[in-house]
């Protein structure tokens, strides 16, 4: 960084750069302007790296803030850049990479002090280093009434929105997004939701308003296309004797993009895997597009972005809307799908899923029409397999979407008809066909267990509970594994059960004379009793509702059924339990009707049978 710059350890030695952070102020006609932003510094390409150039920017940053309001050097750099801006367009209908390359490299210079001013001082005080001009002194540093920061923020979000996405120009694109996040990053440093800030109110209510709907689309399309960093090509200039040494885009800014960022030292159990992902602007726009639609709604206006990402319509749509509204667009869906169903490895993917799920009725109903819902389910069903592999934010995310998908009565009965072979990714047993219901429940059981076992969040029980509550009613041709694993979880709570009721008599015994606390006994048992209840109705549902559809289900009933005998005459099961027991009770005589020494062919023939027979009045809704 700095016009023969190479490594990080040149950076406080590099006289560009020491001239730039100096007491002296340059003219913005300067010559020294042009060599500053010819440099040859190749970007870090994995967070060590980062770290390393941020540190080593820090104390070049600091001198920068202290000279600034005398030198009004950062200000005239970034008009620097904004007049390169201007033509960006036209340089890149020209192939002009020289003219491009030089200003990319002025926004990444901007970029990372940028990123040290924000930690160091507030939004008032960052605006002031914009407003700084060359004062002599004993003078006023502040001058002009065009608002810096505010042409700086409107010309990024122009050139993200106007300058079309080519090998030559994704580093810039890059770097544009990047400089929002980082602007952004201020609220890393508060507590307090920040609405009242310069950098809010002109994303929110400034110029850049008009171009909502634009960048929004802009940014999707960012992440749809899932564009990889150009690869390194031959040097579009050739080494000069003297001055620095003026290599292209390719060899020196395009291929050493940065592609894992820590703003604010705020980081992700994710990092390492995004240090190897080659889609830096794909991930970027990503963050900047869920940072945006996030932002809170002001006290009398509400979030643009918002409005954007919740009412997009799909190309196909041609219908009319009764009532425009406002900042509205039109994009691929069926290439928003895929790429959604393509990215789900990385949480800030699955929460842009849960937000189109969430906000956006025409992508919800869009998703859930499609017949190849596998695609979109199992990515989902991966991340809570590899439960105790991701963050527990990413494990949430995907559970909220599986039961947003399961509240719909289609999606309910059409994942039994799917069909999957050989998963590769599920370890537990050797699953060369299954439905993907039931590959759901079995996923789902399993999180349960873990939760059990490990972080025993009552949250995550309760919905994957509901997800299984909502399915059970459409449960069909249960696998048997998934049957079994029914039973066998609900034989993991009644074991639970029994021995924390034991603990809590013993404890109860021993107590004679003794005034100190008592565990709370009581609320584990109502907490597992809860779960336990939810587990009776979930099988009761399917009983009612499928009973001649599931006889994998009524099979491993029979097989266990002494395990529900202590809950037949509990105060709080006995209503449910009463079509557990008609069930069993039923199906138990038909099998001594038909003899001892059964074989296993046998007694799924004479449930397939006895399920034809039983009347359905027998059973109460």
């Amino acid at each position: 960084m700095g016009a023969n710059t190479s490594q990080v350890s040149d950076l406080s030695d590099n006289p560009s750069l020491k001239a730039l952070v100096g007491a002296e102020s340059i003219s913005e006609n300067d010559p020294f302007w042009n060599q500053l932003i010819s440099f040859t510094f190749i970007s870090p390409t994995s967070s060590c790296d980062s770290k390393l150039l941020e540190e080593a920017v820090i104390p070049l940053a600091k001198i920068l803030i202290e000279n600034n309001p005398r030198t009004g050097n950062f200000g005239a750099l970034v008009r620097i850049f904004l007049g390169r801006t201007k033509e960006l367009k036209i340089s890149t209908e020209c192939q002009d990479q020289l003219f491009i390359w030089q200003a990319h490299n002025a926004l990444f210079m901007i970029r990372c002090l940028l990123k040290v001013f924000i930690r160091e001082m507030s939004e008032e005080e960052l605006h002031l280093q914009f407003s700084y001009q060359e004062r002599a002194p004993g003078s006023c540093g502040e001058t002009g009434s065009q608002d810096l920061l505010e042409e700086l923020l409107s010309n990024l979000v122009h050139l993200i929105v106007e300058v079309p996405l080519l090998d030559i120009t994704y580093s810039i694109l890059f770097e544009a997004v990047t400089t929002l996040l980082v602007f952004f990053s201020y609220q890393l440093f508060h507590k307090d939701i920040l609405r009242d800030g310069l950098i809010y109110q002109h994303i929110m209510k400034g110029r850049c308003l008009s171009l909502t709907s634009r960048l929004v689309k802009t940014l999707l399309y960012n992440f749809i296309r899932q564009e990889k960093c150009p690869p390194p090509a031959t040097h579009i200039f050739d080494p000069k004797d003297e001055g620095g040494l003026l290599y292209g885009l390719a060899s020196g800014v395009a291929s050493g993009l940065w592609s894992v960022f820590t703003l604010g030292g705020a980081g992700s159990r994710t990092g390492i895997d995004q240090e190897h992902n080659p889609l830096p602007l794909s991930n970027q726009s990503l963050l900047l597009l869920l940072v945006l639609s996030n932002l809170t709604d002001g006290p009398d206006w509400p979030n643009p972005y918002r409005q954007a990402i919740t009412c997009f319509r799909n190309t196909q749509d041609t219908s009319s809307l009764p009532v425009e509204q406002p900042h509205t667009f039109q994009i691929n869906f069926n290439s928003l799908y895929t790429a959604l169903c393509e990215q789900q490895r990385s949480d800030q993917a699955t929460l842009l899923l849960y937000t189109l799920l969430h906000q956006n009725a025409n992508m919800r109903t869009y998703m859930l029409s499609r017949t190849d819902m596998d695609n979109l389910v199992l990515p989902i069903l991966e991340i809570l397999y590899h439960v105790e592999d991701r963050n527990s934010h990413h494990v949430y995310m995907a559970l909220i979407i599986l039961l947003i998908l399961t509240e719909d009565d289609a999606f309910n009965r059409s994942i039994h008809e799917v069909v999957l072979k050989n998963i590769s990714w599920y370890t537990e047993r050797t699953l060369t066909e299954i439905s993907l219901g039931s590959l759901l429940i079995l996923v789902v059981i399993r999180t349960i267990q873990f939760n059990m076992t490990r972080t025993r969040d009552k949250y995550l029980h309760t919905n994957c509970l509901a997800a299984l509550a909502n399915m059970s009613g459409q449960f069909r041709c249960l696998h048997q594994y998934a049957a079994q694993r029914i039973i066998s979880l609900f034989a993991l709570l009644s074991k639970k059960h029994n021995k924390v009721l034991e603990q809590a008599t013993q404890s109860l015994r021993g107590r004679q004379g003794d005034n100190t606390a008592l565990p709370d006994y009581a609320q584990d048992l109502n907490v597992i009793e809860e779960v336990i209840r939810m587990m009776l109705e979930i099988i009761n549902s399917c009983l009612c509702n499928s009973l001649h559809h599931n006889p994998n289900l009524v099979y491993a009933l029979l097989y266990k059924r002494e395990l529900f005998e202590q809950f037949r005459m509990h105060p709080s099961f006995q209503d449910i339990m009463q079509n557990l027991d008609t069930v069993i009770g039923f199906f138990s005589q038909r099998l001594e009707q038909a003899g001892s020494d059964l074989s296993v062919e046998r007694v799924q023939e004479v449930i397939m049978k006895g399920a034809q027979a039983l009347p359905n009045d027998r059973l109460k809704v």
